[in-house]
């Protein structure tokens, strides 16, 4: 092993291309919440997207007692609490803290943490990765370094199956078939092999090294591939400082094979349903609570699996149809699958329409189409996913503006005045 060796931070480089930010990161949390138009909002972050089933009660009581009684879930596995009422911070802090989602004040919205949720539950993947989660977590929030990571950031625990390698994450560890893991640096090409055992430290070390580059550009610099061309210079730090902190680090090829997430139904031995447009009530989340043996598993595709371990078929299809009676998606074929949606209005004062609603009414239609849709009441696209898709943006004066993908060339548009002429618009853009 070798002995660890302080080392002054990489020299600063005009090929540093940081975002074009006049302020600091303003990603709400559950200390720091955001006023929007329906109320404040709180971004409860859960690594791993794991919740036991006394913490889901504690998120429900959250909701209908200090909220809009809904349960908001997001790209990366977190819930989003909206309609707060007025100076609710401290009893939803209180709140939180006592059921044990908020272990470190100082680092509450850095905490942003995906990882395989049928890990363990479905004979796939090379390994388990809830022990990576468990690390990773602890050494974030004893990292003073890691309190200055953007809400941003985020890093993916991929058990080797390739569904949140897929997501575009600052670090994506990825189990390999021999015990190792890959360790790769936003879109950079190249990856780093650790021992599978050294993973976590492995990751957080990258994070705290890309830090030092963030710094040299002035902090405005809050995901990896922001560096531009510096990533390569960050790959080569890290492999450095890996080598000088014990952790036998060598170059290998990033791994590209990917897959989706988990369909609705019976996986193994857990259930998989989907929350349209990811939004559940409180008696929809308590249903999933009561059905559930231990925890739940929510995925960065606005889904939750639930794992039930012992139980025979009949019970599990039991279970799988009362939570379809309660309203949650179970069937892949449904066309929910398809359609993704900012808040729109009201929640939020710059959409300029409703785009729930709209996707709701159009949803048969969508269902059809030969590419998922997502829907967005301004160009900022909140939470929209990776991958290719129908972009239905809501424009300045009135009715929506289609984009869609054209093979290798560029992204074909066409207008929409109304809805009710969905089907011949998206017949237009993606024939």
């Amino acid at each position: 092993m070798l002995a660890a060796v302080p080392t002054a931070p990489p020299p600063s480089s005009p090929q540093a291309t940081p975002a074009p930010r006049d302020r600091g990161d303003a990603c709400p949390g559950t200390l720091r919440l955001h006023a929007a138009d329906d109320g404040a909002l709180a971004r409860v972050r859960v690594p791993g997207g794991v919740l036991t089933v006394r913490q889901a009660h504690a998120l429900a009581d959250a909701a209908r007692r200090l909220g809009d009684g809904e349960l908001h879930l997001t790209s990366r596995g977190n819930v989003q609490l909206r309609g707060l009422h007025d100076a609710c911070g401290g009893e939803l802090a209180r709140l939180l803290d006592v059921a044990g989602l908020l272990p470190s004040p100082g680092h509450e919205r850095v905490r942003n943490v995906v990882a395989s949720p049928l890990s363990g539950l479905d004979g796939q993947g090379s390994r388990e990765v809830r022990s990576w989660l468990s690390a990773l977590d602890a050494a974030l929030c004893a990292s003073e370094a890691a309190r200055g990571l953007s809400g941003r950031f985020l890093f993916a625990l991929d058990d080797g199956r390739g569904d949140v390698a897929s997501l575009g994450a600052d670090v994506t560890v990825r189990a390999t078939a021999d015990g190792a893991a890959l360790i790769s640096l936003g879109s950079a090409q190249e990856a780093l092999r650790v021992a599978g055992d050294d993973a976590p430290r492995a990751a957080l070390l990258a994070a705290e090294v890309f830090l030092e580059f963030a710094r040299q550009a002035g902090g405005r610099v809050w995901r990896i591939d922001e560096l531009g061309s510096r990533s390569a210079e960050l790959v080569s730090a890290v492999r450095r400082r890996s080598a000088e902190s014990g952790i036998g680090c060598v170059r290998d090829r990033k791994d590209t094979t990917t897959t989706g997430g988990p369909p609705p139904g019976v996986i193994g031995s857990a259930l998989s349903v989907h929350a349209a447009l990811g939004r559940l009530t409180v008696p929809q989340w308590q249903e999933v609570a009561e059905v559930a043996p231990g925890e739940l598993r929510l995925t960065p595709w606005r889904g939750i699996v639930v794992p039930v371990p012992g139980t025979t078929a009949s019970d599990r299809g039991a279970a799988l149809s009362r939570l379809s009676a309660a309203g949650l998606v179970t069937d892949p074929s449904s066309p929910w699958l398809r359609v993704g949606a900012c808040i729109g209005r009201p929640g939020c004062g710059k959409s300029r329409a409703d785009v729930r609603a709209d996707a709701a009414r159009t949803l048969a239609t969508a269902g059809g189409s030969r590419l998922p849709l997502y829907w967005s009441g301004c160009e900022r696209r909140c939470g929209h996913p990776r991958g290719d898709r129908v972009d239905v943006v809501a424009a300045p004066q009135g009715g929506y503006r289609l984009t869609g993908p054209d093979g290798d060339g560029p992204p074909r548009a066409t207008g929409l005045g109304d809805v009710s002429h969905l089907a011949t618009a998206l017949a237009a853009i993606t024939s």
